[in-house]
């Protein structure tokens, strides 16, 4: 059975989901997925996603298709181009806010909501949007990055050090290891009353009272930049949908339906709704034809009904003129043995004999002694290259023409010429000198 794959890239991790079947033979359930989770740490993001998806569906036979959810215009080009550069091609790229929507929807989490606001929060910002929950269109949309979870934890840190519990770290690698300790205190935080994470630099102590107190005003500045957002769209809403892993913080459900006035939803693992919505939004994508590869076409046209090429007229023009000067030679050797005057007068008595003949009457050929033909005028030459005459085969044996002889010029179209052998000329002896 083939499967699909649904990845999200985010700021902090980037997120790969894999539906399976309650039953191998059952339909696919819209709750039910493998999830991949890969931090991101100091590695560029999208160089990381299209890595991964490389490597995992080398190593992972039966994916038939891949869906990867973007954020804006330029966050998918830059998706592509690494995709490109992984030679991979069998994928879609859906909004993050459309694959969103499709989980949710499936799962009947806003069933009944026509129009709602989706707050996602995630590592690097927060987007708030009004969306039509039916046709999926985005009615308004805002981001901003004066509140996002790297903020939350950059909180978190500074309380902890201000405590006097935690030295501050030398160099970068403890500070980006007292931030990952930190992110992990929020991410406890969001089920537990209160967390205890040893460190090399001491502890990392915290309370939940002590850090919804810490991120309240945060939370407030974004469920009001909500509202302005809802203002500016003049759209009403019906209900929240909070997603992104900023969103398993109670505090912050709590806040938007405060100043929201409406239900808000949650689901289940935030962070992970737009990979397994583009996981229920995969579909195979045909790749394009690779440059030089030959379309067949069933209805090509036969070569006996193409039109001519410009070189075959060039050829058939070059025959022309050969087959002229052919004929000019063979007059012009004609009327150099002398027969020219003969050839003339007897063709102007078969004018004068016949002045209602064509233009285009064929040449004929004038015979002034047996077995001696002469070539035909000039002007009749002419007219017979302008205008050729049919070719007319006798089938009566009787009235073939002869073989041609030793001396006989035979030239296609024409008449056969027979060239006269010329005696040697005898020259009288000087007279002896006296």
């Amino acid at each position: 059975m083939s499967s699909v794959l649904g990845v999200s890239v985010g700021a902090g991790a980037v997120r790969m989901a894999r539906p399976h079947a309650a039953n191998p033979h059952g339909p696919i359930a819209a709750h039910s997925f493998d999830i991949q989770t890969i931090p991101v740490g100091e590695q560029n993001v999208e160089e990381l996603a299209t890595e991964a998806i490389g490597v995992t569906l080398a190593s992972t036979p039966g994916i038939g298709a891949t869906a990867i959810a973007y954020r804006s215009d330029q966050h998918a080009r830059t998706i592509r181009a690494g995709m490109a550069r992984q030679q991979l091609t069998n994928y879609d790229l859906v909004p993050e806010i459309t694959a969103a929507l499709e989980f949710v929807q499936s799962t009947g989490d806003v069933r009944g909501i026509s129009s709602l606001v989706v707050y996602d929060l995630g590592a690097s910002g927060l987007t708030v949007s009004v969306v039509d929950a039916h046709t999926r269109e985005v009615r308004h949309s805002e981001r901003t990055s004066d509140i996002s979870g790297d903020y939350i934890d950059s909180l978190i840190r500074e309380q902890q050090l201000a405590s006097g519990r935690i030295a501050h770290p030398t160099d970068s690698e403890g500070l980006a290891a007292l931030d990952a300790l930190c992110r992990e205190a929020k991410e406890q935080l969001s089920t537990n009353t209160a967390v205890a994470l040893p460190s090399e630099q001491g502890l990392v102590l915290l309370a939940q009272e002590n850090f919804e107190s810490l991120i309240m005003l945060a939370i407030e500045s974004s469920a009001r930049m909500a509202r302005d957002v809802i203002v500016r769209s003049d759209r009403p809403v019906h209900g929240v949908l909070a997603i992104g892993g900023g969103s398993r913080i109670p505090l912050v459900a709590k806040v938007l339906e405060r100043w929201m006035a409406v239900p808000v939803v949650v689901p289940e693992s935030p962070e992970t709704v737009a990979a397994r919505g583009a996981a229920l939004l995969a579909r195979p994508v045909k790749p394009p034809p690779s440059p030089g590869t030959e379309v067949e076409d069933d209805d090509r046209t036969p070569s006996w009904l193409t039109t001519p090429t410009r070189n075959a007229g060039k050829r058939e023009i070059s025959g022309a003129v050969l087959t002229v000067s052919a004929l000019t030679v063979v007059a012009a050797i004609g009327l150099a043995l002398g027969y020219g005057p003969q050839v003339l007068e007897r063709d102007s008595h078969s004018d004068e004999s016949s002045p209602s003949a064509p233009a285009t009457t064929p040449p004929r050929t004038t015979t002034l002694d047996p077995g001696i033909a002469v070539a035909p005028s000039p002007t009749m030459e002419h007219e017979s290259v302008a205008a050729p005459p049919p070719v007319q085969q006798d089938d009566d044996p009787e009235e073939a023409p002869p073989p041609p002889g030793p001396n006989t010029i035979v030239v296609p179209g024409l008449p056969p010429i027979v060239v006269p052998t010329i005696p040697p000329v005898v020259l009288p002896f000087p007279p002896p000198p006296r």
